[in-house]
């Protein structure tokens, strides 16, 4: 009798975990405007985010300048970070795109090679950054979620651990300026408009 009890919470607690299994980025298969990475990561790009730690308090403060190109399937994404301790920081990715929502990408400050999938409006990028600390190095897994809001602005949550860990939260907004033809004849029609 009290092997199959065991059985059976061995069972309910596997039915309870895998309830719990988290979104997976096909969830949003259906969510528009659909996210062509490419398309979002082409020019000038600016953000705005924080880091917290596992407790909520926020850590830092940072804006980062982007500039992103791609040739085919190849594409080069430059981030330049400001933190609000006046630090500086750049990371240069060299994306590829291997068809069917799947990239992978490689920067020098990231262990082997970042993988990551888009489905609808959604993208899901994971990677291994080597993360300076107090003159140490420590590696640290980044499960990294983007959402694109309309053309011009996405959400990212990415959340860092190691060991399986939880140690923080970073969030991102990301900002494409209006296309230049846009933002001039936007003044025009707005004066012809109250005339």
């Amino acid at each position: 009798m009290k092997p199959k009890l065991l059985l059976l919470s061995l069972a309910a607690s596997l039915a309870l975990l895998t309830g719990c299994a988290g979104p997976q980025v096909g969830d949003y298969a259906a969510e528009q405007p659909a996210l062509d990475l490419r398309r979002y990561f082409d020019g000038p790009i600016e953000a705005h985010g924080m880091f917290q730690d596992r407790g909520g308090a926020v850590v830092k403060r940072f804006t980062v300048r982007m500039e992103g190109r791609w040739q085919g399937e190849q594409g080069v994404l430059d981030e330049q970070f400001l933190y609000s301790d006046g630090t500086r920081e750049r990371r240069v990715w060299r994306l590829t795109h291997h068809g069917n929502g799947r990239y992978t990408g490689r920067a020098d400050d990231v262990v082997g090679e970042a993988s990551g999938q888009v489905a609808g409006n959604a993208f899901r990028w994971a990677y291994t950054l080597k993360l300076p600390v107090d003159g140490k190095i420590y590696e640290v897994q980044f499960d990294d979620w983007m959402y694109l809001v309309d053309e011009r602005v996405m959400l990212n949550r990415a959340t860092m651990s190691k060991f399986g860990l939880r140690l923080g939260e970073v969030t991102l907004s990301f900002h494409k300026p209006a296309p230049l033809a846009a933002a001039q004849a936007g003044p025009a029609a707005s004066a012809g408009a109250a005339r």
